[in-house]
């Protein structure tokens, strides 16, 4: 039995286990096994030497304690094994006491720091202030050292109940901040359920960290549970991957990849072998980094001969048209101010709706397939097209016969499926400015705002004639989105989720400065809700005054997601993580009971409509049955108070909206 320094501390009480019995108790962070045989109380160490099988599920048998795995025995007074053996666990001075049976436990010696702790000091200091994930057998002592960093105020850990919620909500994050937020994951499914939410950051440019737990290096690439090669698996979805191994500069690997995240606008990736983790980290061990004097300013003007030859275009035209994507959303202001220089329109693509209010006079809303009729007008009407942090997809719609002035901070953004007439590499927001400047003094014909004006009343009055179409199948989306434009508060952050309903939001939401979010390139059905969850993260005080320079700017603001019931289906279960956290959520549900979307591909390529009818519950019941609020709604009249008492609640709430699968 140990010897040294030592504290009693009670098990249990005297008659709470029959003879020929075990049980597991703990004390502090100590798991002991527990026995009684017709010799008294036995107290060993939780563990067996062999394999760590938990000794207190094991049995008494002809007096001896078999472990429960593979059946070795020891003794449960003093766990030595029966000969020729000699590997044993620990064991304990027992005691029996008026009160119960106590055991006499060595000293806690103080916690050590680790190599994880390094990681995670790391990650604080770049201002990676939460982290979403899921806590499991491969990633404990890394998360231990967030549990630590928790306790410490440095940052907030989210347990999700899916691994691809935790890459979405911190894709999300990355998407609305500009800032990086981590996920994390155990070795095996769970990290390869990170992928998806990965692939949509890769796919529009969200910084984005990714931690993986894996299994130990003694058995990596022996066919092991849970041994997956995690580097082959993260190497197309990943700018960064490395495996912190023993020995390695741990902070430093944290530094390459955080900073690789934020400069390159991408996901960044560690594995931790599970033994790694819980080394003691060196004494000499290199301090936890920070960006300081290690990123510079992003705000690249543009060269002076590019400058000159978008100046010569814009100058020379007499309908100029501005064109903005979500990579504009960092210098929207300035290019504003150029379109109002310039008397230009400006139509957004889909990701970056809201990127200009709809009741700018400038405004055309959205271009493309999502769009207004409006916006599609002004292209055609177009003699030159200034686009800054488009990406050209085809959903969209550019049309690339006409003059474009393409101003991106990506210079393989420049050009991307086809030439255009002048490309400018620059910052979308100091490329504008710099137009603005060089344009000075330009006298613009002043027509452009009467003529928008002109296309928005023709395209209201269709909205309306819209609005009253009723087949008895449900609200129609042309309904839903006016009420939504009229109520959901102005600041609000919107992540929008992908299908039919999308395209109707695209097409009849009238943002008043909302900040939109979605999953563009990848398309990912089942985003709104889990990246909702990242919004609401950003929205919060960041744990240690972190969150990067954003700081405040997303402070306080609601969170208001849209989905349909195939993509909210995908990620339900995560309303239990909403309302674990209290997090103020306002989510609207369009149950159409189908994957409208595909329903409508079919009908269009002329095939049957198969497989996609859904059996849907009460979404509005299953969010009561979490803890959140829920209403349905099955007319138009119910709608507005629906819609009020869901925004004013204070936590998740959801908003199930009975509609018309055909009335898109």
């Amino acid at each position: 039995m140990p010897s040294g320094e030592f504290a009693w501390h009670r098990l249990i009480g005297a008659d709470e286990l029959d003879v020929g019995r075990v049980t597991t108790v703990t004390v502090g962070h100590e798991s002991l096994c527990v026995t009684r045989t017709e010799a008294g109380f036995g107290c060993l160490a939780n563990a067996c030497p062999h394999q760590g099988g938990p000794l207190g599920e094991g049995s008494i048998e002809r007096g001896w304690l078999r472990c429960p795995w593979h059946g070795y025995d020891y003794s449960p007074l003093d766990g030595t094994p029966p000969p020729p053996f000699d590997d044993a666990p620990a064991a304990y001075r027992t005691e029996i006491r008026s009160d119960g049976v106590y055991v006499a436990l060595p000293l806690a010696a103080g916690r050590t720091r680790t190599v994880s702790d390094q990681l995670v000091e790391t990650m604080c200091a770049w201002d990676v202030a939460w982290v979403f994930g899921m806590v499991g057998h491969s990633n404990l002592g890394f998360a231990d050292a967030l549990r630590q960093a928790e306790a410490d105020g440095s940052l907030q850990f989210i347990g999700v109940r899916h691994e691809g919620a935790a890459s979405f909500a911190a894709t999300a994050y990355g998407k609305l901040t500009g800032e990086l937020a981590a996920c994390f994951a155990i070795a095996g499914p769970g990290s390869t359920n990170l992928l998806t939410g990965l692939y949509d950051a890769k796919m529009d440019r969200a910084p984005v960290l990714a931690v993986s737990g894996q299994v130990p290096s003694s058995v990596r690439g022996r066919g092991a549970f849970q041994d997956t090669d995690l580097s082959a698996a993260f190497a197309d979805v990943s700018r960064y991957s490395a495996t912190v191994q023993a020995g390695s500069n741990a902070a430093e690997l944290m530094n390459l990849a955080c900073k690789t995240a934020l400069v390159e606008r991408d996901v960044a990736h560690l594995v931790l072998p599970d033994e790694v983790q819980v080394l003691p980290a060196a004494a000499d061990a290199s301090p936890a980094g920070s960006p300081e004097g290690r990123t510079g300013s992003r705000r690249v003007a543009p060269p002076a001969d590019a400058l000159e030859a978008a100046v010569g275009l814009l100058a020379g035209a007499a309908r100029p048209m501005i064109v903005v994507g979500h990579g504009a959303r960092s210098g929207i202001d300035d290019i504003v101010a150029l379109a109002e220089a310039l008397d230009a329109p400006v139509a957004t693509t889909f990701k970056g709706k809201g990127l200009i209010a709809d009741q700018h006079p400038l405004a055309c809303g959205v271009l493309g397939r999502s769009g207004t009729p409006i916006a599609s007008w002004f292209m055609n009407e177009a003699d030159v097209l200034a686009t800054f942090g488009v990406s050209f997809a085809n959903h969209t719609g550019i049309a690339s016969y006409k003059p474009i002035v393409q101003v991106d901070f990506d210079p393989m953004a420049l050009g991307r499926f086809h030439a255009v007439t002048v490309p400018v590499l620059a910052d979308v927001g100091t490329g504008a400015r710099a137009l603005a400047e060089a344009l000075e003094g330009r006298t613009a014909p002043g027509r452009a705002a009467a003529e928008v004006a002109e296309r928005w009343d023709i395209w209201r009055a269709e909205k309306q004639r819209r609005r009253t179409d009723d087949r008895g199948s449900g609200l129609n989306s042309a309904v839903v989105f006016e009420a939504l434009s009229r109520l959901v508060p102005a600041d609000a952050i919107m992540p929008v989720d992908v299908g039919n309903h999308a395209y109707s939001f695209g097409r009849y939401f009238e943002p008043c400065g909302q900040t939109v979010l979605m999953s563009g390139y990848l398309g990912s059905i089942g985003f709104a809700f889990p990246a909702a969850m990242g919004c609401w993260a950003a929205t919060q005080r960041a744990p240690g005054g972190g969150g990067g320079a954003n700081g405040w700017r997303w402070a306080g603001r609601p969170v208001v997601s849209v989905s349909g019931d195939g993509g909210f289906g995908q990620y339900a279960m995560e309303l239990t993580t909403a309302v674990k956290y209290g997090m103020d959520i306002t989510h609207v549900l369009l149950n159409n009971g189908e994957l409208g979307k595909i329903s409508k591909e079919q009908r269009a390529a002329e095939l049957d409509v198969w497989q996609t009818s859904l059996h849907n519950p009460s979404f509005a019941g299953f969010a009561e049955l979490c803890g959140a609020m829920g209403r349905q709604v099955t007319a138009a009249g119910e709608l507005d108070t629906a819609l009020d008492e869901a925004l004013a609640h204070r936590g998740p709430a959801l908003v199930e909206v009975m509609t018309d699968p055909l009335l898109v």
